[in-house]
């Protein structure tokens, strides 16, 4: 007689189609690699796309969407609000940037390379504002218990007036001296990585790229856009599987030892968002921890800083798989150089890490006397104003 115990499970309860794919490890471990060489390959067709287009094709598109700062701040900002995921953002413009000039071992960068660099950098700093949407639409879910809403709000808010401050240093910084992308151009001319890199060399998901975007889809407006909707569910699956993986079932464990420290907690953050890649879904555990009082906001704060360095792992490692390509390496470093920037200021110097906390406290509060003030604060910050702006300023 069949066992009915699996499905007499109420709805909630039942197990989802990756939670029963990860009870056999060999299996979850298959596929993992499929969702990462998928997620390679997406990005590798991307770039086969813009061949299609045109030499200069990608070089093009930077300076019609990028070639003004505030623009490409915003654009960074919207889209990765869209997507709920600074990943794929950050992705999307190492493998741009990466286009842009030829394939080379050569050290030194051209200055056409190191001019795409420059104007993409407000785009990076834009999709780390946009990337904190998500927890802002977690704290949502708190707003029917008068107790928690506010302090949900506050969780999801002080990654964004983080980011936001980090955003008002060090972006002037970079119009005005090329703050960032000098040293990430140091750095990566410095590593000589091409160096060790064949172009000639064709790595499996290259293969698999160039083949469907030429020999069977042909069409660039068709084979972009398709490259981009198989990035989005990759990095989608990736993170999920990795948080299950990674996570599992230590939620309490989680709770407990994360926050023990400051240090300790930064390095967790810093630890977990690099492992689930994902700072989406580990900031997004902070929200309900900080809601139901289980944790402080203070005790919170180091661990969004180190989620924000975290999630920078994600570009390097699509640059370094393309080492070839040192433009988008030293793109994927201004952005592990803008959170460690960041992190440097509003967590050694004293009383300057209490801003975002003070602000976003003060959210917190006037989300308690009105709470429709978290789903206008939402909607105005993410999308009305970036909307708003790249279209006068178009």
């Amino acid at each position: 007689m069949m066992d009915q115990s699996t499905t007499s499970l109420p709805t909630g309860q039942q197990e989802s189609p990756i939670k029963g794919i990860l009870q056999n490890k060999l299996v979850s471990i298959l596929f993992l690699l499929l969702i990462l060489f998928a997620f390679l390959t997406s990005l590798d067709m991307m770039s086969e796309s813009f061949k299609l287009f045109g030499k200069d094709s990608a070089k093009d598109l930077i300076k019609s969407y990028l070639d003004n700062p505030f623009i490409g701040l915003f654009v960074g900002m919207l889209a990765t609000a869209i997507v709920q995921s600074s990943s794929t953002t950050t992705s999307t413009v190492v493998k741009l940037i990466g286009s842009v000039g030829a394939v080379s071992t050569a050290a030194v960068l051209s200055e056409d390379q190191i001019h795409a660099i420059q104007q993409a950098i407000p785009m990076i700093m834009g999709a780390n504002i946009g990337t904190s949407v998500t927890s802002t639409i977690v704290s949502i879910g708190h707003i029917a218990k008068q107790d928690e809403y506010p302090r949900a709000v506050a969780a999801a808010t002080i990654h964004d007036f983080f980011n936001i401050l980090v955003t008002l240093i060090l972006f002037p910084l970079e119009l005005k001296f090329n703050f960032l992308s000098n040293i990430a151009i140091n750095i990566t001319e410095g590593l000589h990585i091409g160096q060790f890199v064949n172009p000639k060399t064709t790595m499996p998901w290259k293969a698999v790229g160039k083949y469907l975007t030429k020999d069977v889809i042909g069409n660039g407006y068709i084979a972009l856009p398709l490259a981009m909707i198989i990035l989005f569910f990759s990095l989608s699956f990736l993170s999920k599987i990795l948080k299950a993986l990674v996570i599992g079932k230590s939620q309490e464990r989680f709770e407990k030892v994360v926050f023990g420290s400051q240090i300790k907690s930064l390095l967790w953050g810093t630890g977990l968002t690099a492992a689930v890649q994902s700072s989406s879904v580990t900031t997004s555990m902070t929200v309900p921890l900080v809601a139901t009082g289980k944790i402080s906001l203070r005790k919170a704060f180091p661990f969004l800083l180190g989620a924000n360095i975290g999630t920078t792992v994600t570009a390097l490692m699509v640059a370094f798989a393309n080492a070839d390509k040192p433009a988008g390496i030293a793109i994927a470093l201004c952005h592990l150089l803008f959170n460690i920037f960041g992190t440097t200021i509003f967590f050694a110097i004293p009383g300057v890490k209490n801003i975002p906390v003070i602000l976003a406290e003060k959210l917190g509060e006037m989300s308690a006397k009105n709470r429709l003030v978290g789903i206008g604060y939402m909607g105005i910050m993410f999308f009305a104003i970036p909307a708003s702006l790249i279209y006068f300023a178009s």
